[in-house]
C-alpha cells in the first residue's frame, strides 16, 4: 500500500508512519470492521484505517483539526475504500455503539472512553501515550477494566549524515496499550493472560 499524503497541517504532528504501522498490526482491521478513532487531528490514522476497514467513524473535538482531517482525507480519496464519517464531537459522547476496533490518539477523557468501549464490547482497543505518568495511569485504567492485553514501549530513530558517517535522531518514546473488551479475548490455549504474562486475577 503506497504512503498516504498529508498535505495539510493541524499544528499538531501526525502519528509517525512507523508508529502507525504498529497500530495497524495491533488493530488488524478487515474490510467488514467498523473502526472508531478518538482525536483524528491530521487524519493520518483515519486515512490508513479507511484503506482497510469497511466503516470509519473519526471523532475530533476541535473543528479546525477536523477540517484538516477532511482535507487530508480528500487528498487520499483514491486509496480510501471505507465509508467514513467525521464527527466534531467530544468523546465518548460522539462514539458509535457498534465499533469493532478503537484507537485513542490522546489521553483526554480516556477513562470515560474506555468505559464506553467496555459497555459496547469493542474487540480491539489501542491507545498511544507519549508521557510516562499518563502511561502509568492508562495502564492501571486498562487493568481495572480487565481489558489489558499488553503494553508496548518503543522508540524510532532516523539516520542522518554527519561528517561523512551516519548518526541518528531519536523520536520521543511511545507507550502503546493494547486491549480487548470482548469476552472471547483469550490466549491460544483458551486462557486469558495478564499483561505481565501471569494469570488474570478477578
Amino acid at each position: 500500500m503506497p504512503p498516504i499524503a498529508l498535505p495539510h497541517d493541524a499544528k499538531a504532528g501526525p502519528t509517525k508512519s512507523e508508529v502507525r504501522a504498529v497500530v495497524a498490526s495491533k488493530l488488524a482491521l478487515e474490510d467488514d470492521d467498523h473502526f472508531a478513532e478518538v482525536g483524528s487531528c491530521t487524519g493520518a490514522v483515519t486515512i490508513e484505517a479507511a484503506q482497510r476497514a469497511g466503516r470509519v467513524t473519526a471523532i475530533e473535538r476541535k473543528a479546525e483539526r477536523l477540517e484538516t482531517t477532511e482535507r487530508n482525507l480528500a487528498a487520499n480519496e483514491e486509496s480510501v475504500s471505507a465509508d467514513v464519517e467525521l464527527r466534531n464531537a467530544e468523546a465518548p459522547e460522539g462514539l458509535p455503539d457498534d465499533a469493532d476496533a478503537l484507537f485513542l490518539g490522546g489521553s483526554r477523557n480516556f477513562e470515560a472512553v474506555l468505559d464506553h468501549a467496555v459497555e459496547t464490547e469493542v474487540d480491539r482497543i489501542v491507545m498511544n501515550v507519549s508521557r510516562l505518568e499518563v502511561a502509568g495511569q492508562a495502564t492501571e485504567a486498562f487493568r481495572e477494566r480487565d481489558i489489558l492485553e499488553e503494553v508496548v514501549q518503543f522508540q524510532v530513530s532516523h539516520g542522518y549524515e554527519l561528517a561523512g558517517a551516519t548518526s541518528f535522531n531519536s523520536d520521543n518514546p511511545v507507550y502503546m496499550l493494547v486491549g480487548s473488551a470482548t469476552a472471547d479475548s483469550e490466549s491460544d490455549d483458551g486462557e486469558k493472560v495478564a499483561a505481565d504474562g501471569g494469570e488474570v486475577t478477578r
